[in-house]
């Protein structure tokens, strides 16, 4: 495989008839990183993927692979490959023969596409299929094979649309397994397409979060997850109850609050309320909370500590934290 690429957005931006899908965004990916696009529907995050590829025309700015402004190359110069969210198989073709197809539209000889196939097959587990055709598989095989059919042109840059979302949950943490490890054995540049927060931790090295067509904040996990810079990345990546009012919010994750009896004092941040729902998720319970004043906010307790502190629907509890673990919102 070739060295992967970095990706450079310079003020990019995407405009469909009086809405405007991207907005004047800049970015630098890494070359060799995994970077996920992350953020609910109609943020820009799939126009951004399919402006890199070239799958889609830029309005305004600059795209950069390397040193290479390719804004105005077609698809297939470009050093990138596109693996779709519906994998895009050919239903009358065998396996090998979908994987092989970008090599016979250049006129590569048949053996000589069908052993660089089998190398790619043998990559992603595949190569006891090459004679099926797609109807024939699961959707976790079906997705093997695209992703083999993407990476046989030797991109810079795989292009990922939501490749996990048509799996059953099982599976779907079994291939983050298999694409992480896949890009690191290439040696390429992987940028995903995902609304999945648990999913962009997993797999990024950095995590680029959108919102209304603009990038609300960009960073590794663990920087968006423990310093989010806004009310809307600390609700959309979860894990975070967003206090305070007006100009004056903070940001306080759900493992960080701590609840006692209502009569206990403290010199700590605390608020009195209400328990309005308990949710078992195996390694812990999900508590939610709701104050008089109407205030919602959540934590986290383990087994141990909710078995100490019995909780029901109703009772009425402190909740408390240290003013270290807040983060102020922007």
């Amino acid at each position: 495989m070739k060295a992967g690429s970095s990706v450079e957005l310079v003020k990019v931006s995407k405009q469909f008839s009086d809405s405007i899908a991207v907005d004047q965004i800049d970015l630098l990916i890494p070359s060799l990183s995994y970077c996920c696009l992350l953020g609910p529907s109609g943020c820009g995050k799939t126009t951004t993927l399919r402006m890199i590829a070239g799958h889609e025309r830029v309005t305004a700015g600059d795209v950069l692979l390397g040193n290479e402004n390719v804004t105005a190359l077609p698809p297939a110069q470009r050093g990138t490959a596109m693996m779709f969210q519906s994998y895009a198989l050919f239903p009358h073709l065998s396996v090998i023969d979908n994987v092989a197809f970008a090599l016979k539209m250049r006129g590569v000889e048949k053996q000589v596409r069908y052993e660089k196939a089998r190398k790619l097959l043998t990559l992603v587990d595949m190569e006891k299929y090459e004679l099926r055709l797609p109807a024939q598989l699961s959707g976790g095989q079906q997705q093997r094979v695209a992703l083999a059919r993407a990476l046989i042109t030797e991109p810079k840059v795989l292009l990922l649309d939501e490749p996990l979302s048509a799996l059953d949950p099982f599976l779907r943490i079994r291939m983050r397994a298999e694409l992480k490890r896949l890009q690191r054995e290439l040696g390429i540049t992987f940028i995903h397409v995902t609304h999945g927060q648990d999913e962009a931790m997993a797999l990024a090295d950095k995590i680029v979060v959108m919102n209304g067509g603009k990038i609300a904040q960009a960073g590794t996990a663990r920087e968006i997850f423990n310093t989010p810079q806004s009310e809307f990345v600390a609700k959309f990546i979860g894990g975070h109850n967003v206090l305070g009012h007006g100009k004056q919010k903070f940001a306080v994750r759900f493992d960080r609050i701590k609840i006692k009896p209502i009569k206990s004092r403290t010199s700590l941040p605390a608020i009195t309320a209400q328990v309005a729902d308990i949710e078992y998720q195996g390694n812990l319970f999900h508590v939610n909370l709701r104050s008089a004043m109407g205030e919602e906010l959540a934590l986290h307790l383990s087994e141990a500590d909710f078995d100490q502190t019995p909780l029901a629907v109703g009772t009425t509890v402190t909740a408390i934290w240290d003013p270290a673990s807040a983060h102020a919102l922007g």
